[in-house]
């Protein structure tokens, strides 16, 4: 009978020790999520300085519809070449001029009728305002002190009460202003209005009469609240909001800008009917929308700026020099008392400083009908240069 050959220890294979339960729930586990497409908000907040929008961004992997919003997406080339045919068809039915100049001849008209419609439901509070502006939670902050803020197109509300709600400046104090008294009213009303910290009054931003709202002096404002108001004015009321806010700000002070930019699905769904001029358009309820694009709100604002007109008094040496001959100490000031009594007036560009600016893109998604829509709003922040304008540089030494 043959054998069987020995084996030695060093020869058998040990047992295998079975996995335990933590080993085989590590293997089971998916790859981590990448942060843009977590669902968990910590990963999705807005970073403002420089602005961000966001950091939920799509990929070629991802699934669109998984989430209801997306950050920095360019619409298609399919559907660009979409709103440009809508804007074709849009240039080709504009508003009769007998509408048009009903909706120019009294813009605030049409707002009254709105916030009577609407009262303080219609739009959401913003209580991402300090997220996108840091300067507001540092303006809000305890430690800050002394602090003005005016809210142009302040409407219901929706922008300076959540900030008084999380405001912890007891020297803060808000300038709520409207065009349409039945908005001033609306804000009045809100139990949360508290006088020592806000005050709501009406006033157009664009009136060349009253270049100032009440109860405020020139260079007296810290922050400017431009939000969704300036598509509100016509073309031709654009600079003289520009000089009038830029009147009212301190140097070194800043706008807080936001608004609807070129080629938003706003834009693109007006149908015929709805066009007033190029970008500009009156809704259903006699509201008008502009839609700007960057470099034209960087002439506005910034590079090419506006002209402005104020008051130059002459000094003794150009009042002489105008006339080619000296004149006596009574003389000069008669001339001079002249020059006040006319108000000469010379022109000076205002240009602020562009801080930031930049177009918000987004992709809002449908999920449940699987629709993709394109959102774009222009976001700004305009700073009043601290240093004077040299025709002010040539008043002082001229005095």
């Amino acid at each position: 009978m043959t054998s069987l050959p020995s084996l030695s220890a060093s020869s058998l294979t040990p047992p295998t020790t079975p996995p335990s339960a933590e080993e085989i729930a590590l293997d089971l586990q998916a790859p981590p999520t990448p942060p843009h497409r977590s669902h968990t908000p910590l990963h999705n907040l807005k970073r403002s300085d420089p602005f961000q929008f966001g950091s939920r961004y799509l990929s070629q992997e991802d699934d669109v519809y998984e989430f209801n919003a997306w950050d920095h997406v360019s619409p298609p080339a399919a559907h660009t070449a979409h709103a440009e045919t809508q804007y074709t068809t849009q240039r080709a039915s504009p508003v009769s001029a007998f509408d048009k100049k009903r909706f120019y001849a009294d813009p605030a008209k049409w707002w009254n009728k709105f916030y009577a419609n609407n009262t303080s439901n219609f739009f959401k509070n913003r209580k991402w305002l300090q997220q996108e502006f840091p300067i507001l939670s540092a303006l809000t902050s305890a430690a800050h002190g002394p602090a003005v803020v005016l809210e142009v197109g302040a409407g219901a509300g929706n922008t300076a009460f959540p900030i008084i709600a999380a405001n912890q400046n007891p020297h803060l104090h808000i300038h709520a202003t409207d065009f349409s008294p039945k908005a001033i009213d609306l804000i009045r009303a809100n139990p949360a209005y508290n006088p020592q910290h806000m005050s709501a009054k009406i006033w157009d931003v664009a009136s060349p009469s009253q270049p100032l709202p009440l109860g405020l002096a020139a260079n007296s404002v810290d922050v400017v609240l431009l939000i969704f108001i300036f598509s509100a004015l016509s073309p031709e009321q654009w600079a003289q909001a520009v000089r009038n806010v830029y009147g009212v700000l301190k140097a070194g002070g800043e706008v807080c800008f936001r608004d609807y930019g070129r080629g938003d699905l706003a834009q693109v769904r007006f149908k015929k009917g709805r066009y007033l001029e190029e970008n500009f358009y009156v809704r259903g309820d006699g509201t008008r929308v502009y839609f700007f694009e960057e470099e034209e709100l960087r002439g506005i604002w910034g590079v090419e700026g506006v002209v402005g007109r104020r008051e130059r008094i002459g000094s003794v040496e150009e009042v002489e020099s105008a006339s080619g001959e000296e004149k006596s100490e009574a003389t000069v000031g008669t001339e001079i008392g002249k020059q006040r009594e006319m108000q000469s007036l010379e022109e000076e560009r205002i240009a602020f400083e562009i801080v930031s600016l930049g177009a918000d893109r987004r992709l809002l998604v449908n999920r449940q009908k699987q629709l993709k829509m394109y959102r774009c709003w222009m976001q700004g922040r305009f700073r009043k240069p601290t240093s004077p304008s040299p025709s002010e540089t040539g008043d002082k030494n001229a005095s």
